[in-house]
């Protein structure tokens, strides 16, 4: 895309590591960036001095990009796109105050991955409970295997973009797509969403398992049933199966269970190393989603009636301090059963 099509601006809503990933990676674009930030030493940290101080500290941010602390909601359509990169459980509050203002001029984009614990909604229904279903089913979710700091790095990527609405799939497609980082589109948002925010729990397992210094044959029964678990939540939502053969589903549940830059990785993996959840939590140091969303996936599998083994094993660890080698050893001597069923 060249610089004459590059017209609006684009505000990005959350300055965490994903958050200032994307705003550096659109600025260093020539997009004309804002990025909105609860804390003033963020603010002054990237405008002052073109770093952020708490997420990926040691990247030097385009000197174009702009944090602001606050925006005025009645100029919130002044803007080309709009991203939500905040926690999951911040999305509603984040957003409440644009309420009665958005329409469907700004390109509405989640590059959130989780559940919302209290309601069992994902992003897209968050959006549709404030702003209406029109404007939800014209948002765009983007999603895939992409750690903040490999964007940032320019390392190569690729993620994809999905939207009910072909048109604004691809529009986010042109708006991040370079070189390095490669976006495909699709219009299966459920699946994608759905996929972001369960590999977080697989996650966890995945880091306990090594943890308890279990190896690669282990790892691969985890992710390959994870994965199943995991699809099929989705076709139950609605989601289209080969979605999660995908990048936003066996890739982007690969990538966060075998690196310790996941920090869903990283808590199941002190875990498995005998410390406490509480203590666990504490070293991470941000959030860790497949915490929250392990609590509001357990809540769904019963309210949907759908049996989730490692999911309900990852809750009971987190919530109900079941020892991690006793849940491993009873997802391992569960009753044989055909493959393809849970």
């Amino acid at each position: 895309m060249g610089s004459e099509e590059k017209q609006g601006k684009i505000l990005v809503l959350g300055a965490g590591n994903f958050g200032t990933a994307l705003a550096g990676h659109l600025s260093n674009e020539l997009w004309s960036v804002e990025i909105l930030a609860r804390s003033k030493i963020i603010v002054d940290g990237i405008n002052q001095h073109h770093k952020n101080p708490k997420y990926l500290a040691g990247v030097s941010l385009s000197p174009s990009l702009k944090a602001i602390h606050e925006i005025d909601p009645k100029k919130i359509n002044d803007y080309r796109a709009i991203v939500v990169a905040v926690p999951m459980q911040a999305v509603r509050e984040t957003l409440a105050p644009f309420a009665k203002h958005l329409t469907i001029k700004p390109l509405l984009i989640s590059a959130v991955k989780g559940i919302e614990i209290h309601t069992g909604k994902f992003s897209a229904d968050v959006f549709s409970d404030i702003f209406g279903a029109d404007i939800a089913g014209r948002s765009v979710v983007l999603s895939g295997p992409s750690f903040a700091i490999e964007i940032a790095q320019k390392l190569p990527t690729a993620v994809v973009a999905a939207s009910k609405n072909a048109e604004n799939s691809m529009a986010v497609q042109k708006i991040f797509h370079t070189s390095f980082l490669r976006v495909y589109s699709s219009q299966d948002p459920i699946g994608l969403e759905v996929a972001g925010a369960m590999k977080n729990v697989i996650a966890i397992a995945a880091g306990s398992c090594m943890g308890m210094g279990f190896q690669m044959n282990s790892m691969a029964a985890l992710l390959t049933r994870g994965l199943a678990e995991i699809t099929h939540l989705g076709v139950i939502l609605g989601a289209n199966p080969r979605t999660f053969l995908g990048l936003g589903g066996v890739g982007d549940l690969f990538l966060t269970c075998s690196s310790d830059k996941s920090r869903n990785f990283s808590l199941g993996f002190k875990l498995g190393q005998g410390m406490n959840v509480n203590q666990a939590l504490a070293s991470l140091g941000s959030v860790a989603e497949g915490f929250t969303t392990a609590k509001a996936a357990h809540a769904l599998a019963l309210k949907l009636k759908f049996e989730m083994p490692i999911s309900s094993e990852v809750y009971q660890v987190l919530y109900e301090n079941k020892p991690v080698r006793e849940s491993l050893m009873d997802l391992i001597s569960r009753d044989a059963k055909a493959e393809f069923s849970l």
